[in-house]
């Protein structure tokens, strides 16, 4: 039978030759470079307004350089932004199996151990900056050793060295090749698209709305360091004669330069400069006040909230609820990251080494849900004697405990330690328990105390009855005195519904009357007759174990 072919997940076929090597290398004269451009250089409203329109037509490069510098040059964006990414990263991971067959099991093991790779959370660090970005592109780097693929490592690739489809606007192509446009060789690269919005991957990261507050952070930035520069100095003005040579006045110039910033002139001794003051002069506090407020608008874009990186009033109550929405950010990148990997990870190594499967293990990455322990085992032991079926595996996951190795020393519960003989040091027997023999007490002796055919050692028989008790438990006893045969309860009951299913006529009419029965004269009374019967053998119980006395104590001492 010929081997299948293999597709991707967009339904190309799959060349295993394609795969081997690196494919995205840099070029040293081409257009796959690694130096960047200066994007970010005097950047201004009108400058940035034209990088934005031109990535939303297809040109990226000039948009991508620009997210590049902004995280170099803005350690609030890059704390933020890395924190984020890092979070992520961090994340438990798990493998779920397809099914509970062996095949399916052995592939979540292969795709598990892959997973226990060191380099792979730095490899997710990367492939997370299509958040910042809006898409990331890393290589899947593939080893043959021992007749299996394996992807050796995410090699993240310079997201300038692709461009975006014409038309569609999403799919990728490779720069430098022969073939313009042609799409990622199958099986070969994993694109991630971290959208913060619906719409395009180019206009879904964060750096787009984010470069808005940036520029106009820098701008109050470099103001303050100019302010900054001369502000409390002393203005300096250095006056010279009338008949002052052009070489004497650069010789006060430069002392007068010499002693601090810019704030600095020569004037003719017969001229005066006047300073004034502005009356609606803003303080030197503002530079500061945009400064934080812009650190705060980046962090409510990256983060969703600013009480973790910023000091806002509000106490405990605030940052609780605050980090409740950093939390829901953190689970949307959870499923956004695993989606990638199951699709473009998961399913290239299971097709190379099983072939294609209907299902495919799933990579699961996040914080397990808090589970109330108390809940789950108070139900557990109120739902299994109703009948309820649980896994083993279930709870153990649940807990977070593996399953025990072969020959491991395992926990027990603790058998009961064995009563003490009774009186004298004789152990007890129905010669001195003056209850009703059981059936298997009558084994040992006839009904009126004959011997029969019991063992003729005494110790044999001691024996036997402590493996068979003559005494029956007294909370069975009270159970069964309570519920006898059931006629007090039942009888009345059944013969009052017959007499008024006779009377009735018609079914209808014997529904309705049908609940109005159990308290009728007729019943006796059955239901509040049942109520009171256990509740005088429930209080006898718990006085009697209040009082350490026996129930039915006048059976006992008969």
């Amino acid at each position: 039978m010929p081997t299948p072919q293999l597709l991707d997940h967009l339904g190309r076929p799959v060349s295993t030759a394609a795969l081997k090597g690196v494919e995205a290398t840099a070029q040293v004269s081409g257009v796959r470079s690694v130096w960047q451009g200066t994007a970010a250089n005097g950047l201004t409203p009108q400058r940035l307004a034209g990088i934005l329109r031109a990535a939303e037509n297809r040109d990226i490069q000039a948009y991508l350089e620009l997210a590049e510098q902004m995280e170099e040059r803005d350690l609030h964006y890059l704390a933020v932004l890395g924190t984020r990414k890092r979070a992520i990263s961090q994340l438990p991971m798990r493998v779920e199996a397809a099914g509970d067959d062996a095949a399916g099991q052995k592939h979540a093991d292969f795709i598990d151990d892959w997973l226990q790779r060191d380099a792979l959370r730095m490899e997710l660090f990367d492939i997370l900056d299509a958040i910042g970005k809006g898409f990331s592109v890393s290589e899947l780097v593939w080893a043959t050793s021992e007749g299996q693929w394996v992807v050796d490592r995410l090699q993240l690739v310079d997201p300038r060295w692709f461009d975006l489809d014409q038309v569609d606007g999403r799919t990728l192509s490779l720069r430098g090749e022969a073939e313009i446009g042609r799409p990622l060789t199958p099986f070969k690269y994993l694109v991630h698209e971290h959208g913060a919005k619906s719409g395009l991957p180019i206009r879904g990261g964060l750096a787009r709305p984010v470069s808005w507050a940036w520029m106009f952070k820098t701008y109050g930035l470099k103001d303050w360091v100019a302010f900054a520069e001369v502000y409390g100095l002393p203005m300096r003005v250095g006056k010279y004669g009338p008949g002052a040579t052009p070489a004497e006045i650069a010789t006060l110039m430069g002392a007068v330069a010499d002693m601090g910033g810019d704030a600095a002139a020569v004037i003719p001794q017969s001229m005066v400069i006047e300073f004034v003051a502005g009356a609606g002069q803003a303080s030197p506090d503002m530079f500061e006040k945009l400064h934080d407020k812009m650190d705060q608008q980046i962090s409510k874009g990256v983060l969703g909230q600013t009480t973790t990186t910023d000091a806002i009033s509000g106490g405990h109550a605030v940052g609780k609820e605050h980090n409740d929405v950093r939390g829901d950010i953190e689970r949307s990148d959870a499923l956004q990251l695993a989606a990638a990997l199951n699709v473009q990870l998961v399913r290239p190594m299971i097709d190379l080494n099983f072939g294609p499967q209907k299902r495919y293990p799933k990579i699961v990455i996040g914080r397990e849900e808090a589970i109330d322990l108390q809940v789950l085992f108070t139900g557990l032991q109120a739902m299994i004697p109703f009948g309820l079926e649980v896994e083993e595996s279930v709870i153990r996951d649940k807990l977070g405990l593996p399953e025990p190795v072969k020959g491991a020393k395992l926990l027990t519960p603790q058998k009961p330690a064995q009563e003490p003989p009774g009186p004298g040091g004789a152990l007890p027997s129905p010669a001195n328990d003056a209850r009703p023999p059981s059936k298997a007490s009558q084994g040992l002796s006839g009904g009126k105390g004959k011997p029969t055919d019991a063992p003729a050692d005494e110790a044999a028989a001691a024996a036997a009855q402590i493996a068979t008790p003559a005494t029956p438990d007294p909370i069975d006893r009270l159970a069964d005195d309570l519920a006898g045969d059931g006629d007090w309860f039942v009888a009345p009951l059944a013969a009052a519904a017959l007499a008024l299913l006779d009377d009735a006529g018609d079914l209808a009419t014997f529904r309705e009357r049908l609940a109005e029965l159990a308290d009728a004269p007729a019943a006796g009374g059955a239901v509040q007759a049942a109520a009171d019967r256990l509740g005088r053998g429930n209080f006898n119980a718990f006085l009697a174990g209040a009082a350490g006395q026996r129930l039915n104590p006048s059976e006992d001492d008969a």
